[in-house]
């Protein structure tokens, strides 16, 4: 039995406490529900491994890049006793490459490819006027990109090495993740409505 999307997000809210970060979670899962039905695949299973890739993000940072403990190895040992299937806990391991996991899957491919790009299209989308996913075009999330001062946190190489990994050329990658972010863009807060007044 395969954990519901109830039970990843409760456990996302529980282990997280970032808004920016839960944000981020849940934008790899549009991205990778989004792929799935693309290619075929099973929708639930591949936004399961989106939404709890990062998980255990902010408890256990692994600033040190260790490939066995830290995240994301110490999430999937959580995952894997709550009952997540072995190709979704192989594909959030391999997100990280120090963990040195094969990205052997489709969805592991999937996951590597979107998960860099969906940042620096939220990064992209928070320097629009109305801060809009609605705003955001690939040449504009392309020219964020050659800006090696802008959204620092986000790994270029990643990006690229994503989408040739997935056989997708990058411009029609970037535009199909725009696209999959949209569809939740006031989940994201990236919809253009104002935030709430404190």
């Amino acid at each position: 039995m395969l954990p519901s999307r109830a039970e990843a997000l409760a456990l996302v809210q529980e282990w997280t406490e970032s808004d920016s970060l839960r944000k981020h979670m849940l934008a790899v899962e549009a991205a990778m529900r989004a792929y799935a039905t693309k290619f075929g695949e099973d929708e639930e299973r591949w936004g399961l491994a989106g939404l709890v890739h990062d998980f255990d993000y902010e408890r256990f940072p692994n600033l040190e890049h260790h490939p066995t403990e830290g995240h994301p190895s110490h999430g999937v040992q959580v995952l894997r006793e709550r009952g997540y299937p072995e190709d979704v806990l192989t594909a959030v391991l391999g997100h990280a490459t120090y963990c040195s996991t094969p990205r052997d899957s489709l969805m592991a491919k999937t996951l590597f490819a979107v998960d860099e790009l969906t940042g620096l299209i939220t990064a992209t989308a928070l320097v629009k006027p109305n801060r809009s996913l609605h705003e955001v075009e690939v040449r504009s999330v392309r020219k964020k990109m050659k800006d090696k001062a802008f959204a620092r946190g986000v790994n270029r190489d990643d990006v690229i090495n994503g989408a040739a990994e997935l056989g997708v050329e990058l411009d029609s990658h970037i535009d199909f993740v725009i696209a999959a972010m949209r569809s939740r863009a006031a989940d994201l807060g990236l919809d253009g409505t104002p935030p709430p007044s404190p």
